[in-house]
């Protein structure tokens, strides 16, 4: 044999550094779960959702038995339990929670394809999301948190640890695709891009996602990417190019994209019958199916064929054991569903400081007013300060924020004292900062992101939304506490792009703490709050306060902290209660001038201090809310609803709402002071609920 023949011969021949066996086990697991959802669990209807594997698995099992450092991570989507397998989930995990049923990943809250694995000793699969292309920008930010904890903060054992993240050709197409790789491939990140490319995303075929529909042929001049393509279905390539391609990322500590082409042997769930595929087409893909392959590969050279049928039997063994203990549990309590979606005192197994052990430091809510008066814009940047220079996982990003400082200066001298490794700028991508925010998070960081103004928040919508609801859909396996620095509201002027407030969308969306602070002292005690705490958090920052003279308050020093849901009486009095917040606080303190009435500063929109209201109309007997945001859903509806439902027998008169038109903000100053409620509109409504 001569050399060239004898390299072919070794590269298609089994891999030593490849446990076979368990691939083959693991594969065969795979196939048996599917063929029992598919031919028994789904027909009964105790399986509602169902995702096969077919096809992918055998790529997939050969992916997750090379992450194998204590903090790998991967983020897949529904058709990735193969991967989940090979990283040890549990096969009645698997079946149970694709049941519903209590325990498993979510407790039955959360679709059964919706993997999460907090793995303490091992690699972890982080929460998966039903939404195409979520999973890349978390990942980003896991890989990012890697390359923080071995290269910032010194700590040697994370310095082989990856991210992978697995997605099909369809998510390619995603915003979050790009801004992963955006944020990888400008950053140097030890991450992973997982392409399983099965040539259709639902029906569409993948020509529609990327031109040519192969995203790593076009990716091939993109910098600072290796790239490895080939057949998913070819075990001794499909091995070569998962573990070159993993080694690569490990040792080099670069991003990488591999691509393997795999069939989708079935529909894209169990409802789809494939019409929109030829015959031919199909007869194709079941010609590339991964298993016969494999054991045309394994047998005779790594197995006999009894012990090829004995892992077969093993395994369909396994899933009847697994159908039998899942179909033992029951649902969940429906009492505890409400359960997890903010901290309640039981710690999380993953995600944000607190796991690992961290304890803050002891707070007060007395205040040191010895000091000269500060804007909040100074007020916030030295509690951020603070912050950083006691704790090393807090983190700082977004657009601007570095030499610059911010638009609004808040971060200004940041950099230069913490370095570019804690205070960093990031591409012009909501979606990536908010993503990669949540992987730090996950990985035990307190990132602090940036969203210039609220309405560039929405790109990130996505993540914001999934962000919030980790605890919740995981029943507290995983939390990822990030703190949102969000500026908004109008200032000497308005327009529709950079005076947004719509707090209320915040609000709606479970598992969001929002911070609505009116001056300089709250800002310091609510934002000391979110960093410490263990919940992801909105702090508003009002861009007309930022500066205001009335918003300046003395620094209240490096231990003031204010608890979320507490409310200030910032004026005392008994003919009307005025419930306000943010910018609005200082125009209702000037209109009560002169009128016995109780004005409260919410602070805090989630949680908001219903007590504090409720006593107060009792006394008063009339309530006025007053704020900037729009009418029709605004969060003063709520507050509204609440006093009219829990106070109405208080009431002498209806609770009123002074708000912003349902508009825009509109740029011209004299169209502005129109729109906005002022001190004048507000003293005039008082007046009326006082004569109703």
């Amino acid at each position: 044999m001569d050399q060239l023949a004898a390299r072919k011969h070794e590269r298609n021949a089994p891999d030593d550094r490849i446990d076979w066996r368990k691939v083959a086990r693991l594969i065969h697991l795979s196939r048996a779960l599917d063929e029992l959802e598919e031919k028994r669990l789904v027909p009964e209807k105790k399986v509602l959702y169902q995702f096969s594997a077919r096809g992918h698995d055998m790529a997939q099992v050969l992916l997750g038995t090379q992450l194998t450092g204590r903090h790998d991570a991967t983020c897949g989507y529904y058709r990735s339990r193969p991967l989940l397998l090979s990283l040890g989930v549990d096969p009645v995990d698997a079946l149970g929670s694709a049941m519903g049923r209590a325990g498993g990943y979510s407790d039955g809250r959360d679709i059964g394809v919706v993997f999460n694995y907090p793995n303490l000793s091992g690699a972890s699969a982080l929460p998966m999301c039903g939404g195409v292309g979520a999973q890349y920008t978390p990942t980003a930010g896991w890989a990012q948190a890697m390359k923080y904890y071995a290269d910032t903060l010194g700590r040697k054992e994370y310095a082989t640890d990856i991210g992978v993240v697995l997605g099909g050709d369809g998510s390619v197409a995603s915003n979050g695709f790009w801004a992963a790789l955006t944020a990888a491939t400008t950053q140097e990140l030890p991450m992973l891009f997982y392409i399983e490319d099965n040539g259709f995303g639902i029906s569409v075929p993948s020509t529609f996602q990327t031109p040519g529909g192969n995203i790593a042929a076009n990716l091939a001049s993109w910098k600072n990417l290796a790239i490895f393509d080939g057949d998913g279905c070819d075990p001794a390539e499909a091995a070569h190019l998962v573990q070159d391609a993993v080694s690569f990322v490990r040792e080099e500590r670069k991003p990488a994209l591999l691509r393997l082409t795999v069939p989708r042997l079935q529909g894209h769930s169990f409802q789809d019958t494939q019409t929109y595929k030829s015959e031919e087409t199909v007869r194709r893909e079941w010609e590339r199916d991964p298993l016969p392959r494999l054991k045309e590969f394994l047998v005779p050279a790594v197995m006999t064929v009894e012990e090829w049928e004995a892992s077969e039997n093993a395994a369909r063994e396994m899933t009847e054991s697994a159908r039998e203990a899942a179909e033992a549990r029951p649902a969940a309590d429906p009492a505890s569903v409400t359960r997890h979606v903010f901290f309640d005192g039981e710690m999380q197994t993953m995600g944000g400081q607190h796991p690992g052990g961290y304890v803050s430091p002891a707070t007060s809510q007395e205040t040191d007013t010895s000091g000269p008066r500060i804007n909040m814009v100074t007020a916030i940047r030295r509690t951020l300060d603070h912050e950083m220079a006691i704790n090393e996982r807090v983190v700082m990003f977004g657009e601007d924020i570095g030499p610059k400082g911010g638009v609004h200066a808040v971060t200004l001298g940041l950099q230069e004292k913490f370095g570019v490794e804690r205070v960093f700028d990031t591409s012009l991508s909501e979606e990536g900062i908010i993503g990669r925010a949540v992987g730090m998070a996950l990985a035990g960081l307190v990132p602090v992101p940036e969203i210039q103004f609220r309405k560039y928040a929405e790109p990130a919508t996505e993540q914001l939304n999934d962000c919030g609801t980790i605890r919740w859909r995981t029943n507290n396996r995983f939390a990822a506490p990030v703190v949102v620095r969000m500026p908004g509201g109008f200032f000497k002027c308005g327009d529709p792009w950079h005076s947004q407030t719509n707090e209320v969308a915040f609000v709606h969306q479970p598992g969001w703490k929002v911070a609505v602070p009116s001056n300089a002292e709250d800002a310091v005690g609510l934002l000391r709050t979110s960093i410490r705490g263990n919940d992801p958090v909105i702090f508003f920052e009002h861009r007309a306060m930022l500066d205001h003279a009335w918003a300046r308050r003395a620094y209240p020093g490096d231990n003031f902290a204010l608890p979320f849901g507490e409310a200030k009486l910032t004026r005392t009095g008994t003919d009307i209660t005025i419930v306000t917040w943010g910018a609005m606080v200082q125009r209702c303190e000037e209109a009560a001038e002169g009128i016995s009435a109780d004005v409260i500063d919410l602070r805090t929109l989630m949680p908001w201090d219903r007590e504090a209201v409720l006593a107060s109309v009792a006394k008063t007997h009339r309530c006025l809310i007053v704020h900037e945001d729009l009418e029709t859903g605004g969060f003063g509806a709520e507050i509204a609803a609440v006093v009219a439902d829990k106070a109405f027998m208080d009431l002498d008169a209806p609770v009123s709402r002074l708000t912003m038109p349902d508009i825009p903000s509109p740029h011209n100053p004299i169209l502005l002071d129109w729109a906005v409620p002022s001190t004048e509109r507000i003293a005039r409504r008082i007046t009326e609920l006082l004569e109703f």
